[in-house]
């Protein structure tokens, strides 16, 4: 279905603004976070821990307050090794896995490493400067999965995630999507939804795009994934958190059928007719 071009903000109004964490704040040349357009309209406040100086003092920069960007890795809290590369965007904690990178077109080449350097993680549950989240957006290089346990609190208020997953070792002993996806759903999160998958053909062969970038065929190396509170098990996600929820799978992801349910869930709660009057938008729109 394509993306309507209203907010859901436009019938709750007085709703708060969207609390983002975003782990591995920096993202590739050209592309928007998900939440760029909530920001945009005064409607989202971004904490982003991005470890890479430059672009954290750059992130910092471009958004302004009241957003603020710490150049902190996030982790379970113990040291750990980081592995630099020759681009900024495929560091890791876990080392690359040179011999499968170097199988696929076009990612031992952005994947050679570097140097090693000693760190510090930090686990997101000991920021003072977290006080509450609604949407978490991580994307650290196989790295996901050791954030989020160091994060049960901050789990715990989150009700959208945006995780990026790899169904393959792209870096050696890194968690893979399976590992991450049975850690989300014991701690009450539904999985949803794939949100674009990374692909790339095995070598000689290419299969490039129109921009001459290789797409690859069928193979599917990673992607990010959305999660979001169980709908079933809503008993302890206070109101205000639930239309929070409704916002998101609205302005996000199009999950126009989940943000009506879940807006009957809290106009149940509140005596409100907010569900009908989105169903009344929806129409209009079609």
């Amino acid at each position: 279905m394509e993306m309507l071009k209203f907010s859901l903000y436009e019938l709750l109004p007085d709703l708060p603004p969207i609390e983002v964490l975003d782990v591995g704040a920096n993202t590739l040349h050209g592309q928007r976070p998900p939440y760029l357009d909530l920001v945009l309209a005064g409607r989202a406040r971004v904490t982003g821990f991005e470890p890479d100086l430059r672009g954290c003092v750059q992130l910092n920069h471009d958004y302004g307050r009241p957003h603020r960007f710490f150049p902190q890795f996030i982790g379970n809290g113990e040291r750990a090794k980081f592995y630099e590369t020759n681009t900024p965007f495929t560091g890791s904690l876990y080392p690359p896995n040179q011999p499968l990178l170097a199988s696929f077109t076009d990612l031992a080449e952005v994947t050679a490493l570097q140097r090693v350097h000693e760190v510090t993680t930090v686990r997101l549950d000991d920021v003072a400067d977290i006080e509450d989240v609604d949407l978490i957006k991580i994307d650290i290089q196989g790295g996901e999965l050791n954030a989020f346990r160091g994060a049960e609190k901050t789990l715990a208020a989150a009700v959208v995630i945006q995780t990026e997953a790899e169904f393959v070792e792209l870096y050696q002993g890194q968690p893979l999507f399976a590992d991450i996806d049975a850690h989300l759903r014991s701690r009450g999160f539904w999985f949803h939804d794939f949100h674009d998958f990374g692909s790339r053909t095995l070598k000689p062969l290419r299969s490039p795009n129109a921009a001459g970038a290789d797409q690859g065929m069928n193979q599917k190396l990673w992607t990010d994934a959305i999660y979001f509170k169980h709908p079933f098990r809503l008993e302890a996600v206070p109101d205000v958190k639930l239309l929070k929820l409704a916002v998101l799978l609205h302005d996000l992801y199009g999950s126009y059928d989940f943000v009506h349910f879940f807006l009957q869930a809290a106009d149940a709660r509140r005596g409100e007719q907010v569900a009908p009057r989105y169903r009344e938008r929806l129409t209009a729109a079609n």
